[in-house]
């Protein structure tokens, strides 16, 4: 079951993302991993019920992810800066390492582009690095594009990539996966957790 996210959804929220992205501990440096985790934690501590969605099966939360609205203020440390999002945002999506291969991604991310769609805005946006390639592939099977005027790095050699879904598209089990129109959103750097 996808769902809107209650209150009391937090633990359980932070406890699925952080086994999630665990993953990524062995392939960061460890400082990096560090500020990584820092900025996981900071960002759900942040995020409220209201722009986070939750997949539920059997009783448990399997999986999240956040929906930043458009014109929700974003950071930006690695410039010290902080800029207004042009387009609704994907961010950390999750999905519990017991349930991965059962489409809870999938959905959580169907439902994302619903709800911007209904939002009324010209696209959904979203950010990845390489060392994420199963969610890059899920990203692009959906029909996200490269955007690459979405692109920061946030250390030496770490490449955000930016993605961008033109909701001028059919919904996304229809989707050729091609942009057809969408409005340019300034670059920004906010580390990884896109």
């Amino acid at each position: 079951m996808i769902r809107s996210a209650r209150e009391a959804d937090r633990p359980a929220i932070e406890a699925v993302t952080l086994a999630a992205y665990e993953q990524y501990a062995a392939i960061l440096p460890p400082r990096l991993w560090r500020e990584y985790r820092r900025n996981i934690v900071a960002t759900l501590a942040d995020a409220t019920p209201e722009i986070t969605i939750v997949a539920e099966a059997g009783g448990a939360l399997v999986g999240s992810v956040l929906l930043q609205p458009a014109g929700a203020d974003t950071a930006n440390p690695g410039r010290g800066t902080s800029s207004r999002l042009a387009h609704p945002e994907v961010r950390l999506l999750a999905v519990a390492p017991s349930a991965r291969g059962q489409g809870v991604g999938r959905r959580l991310m169907d439902e994302c582009i619903r709800r911007a769609r209904a939002s009324g805005t010209a696209a959904l946006i979203l950010h990845t690095a390489d060392m994420m390639s199963v969610a890059m592939q899920l990203y692009e099977h959906v029909g996200f594009v490269r955007d690459a005027r979405l692109d920061y790095e946030v250390a030496a050699d770490v490449l955000v990539k930016g993605y961008r879904f033109p909701l001028t598209l059919p919904s996304p089990r229809e989707g050729s996966g091609r942009e057809t129109s969408a409005g340019r959103e300034p670059s920004r750097a906010a580390g990884l957790t896109r």
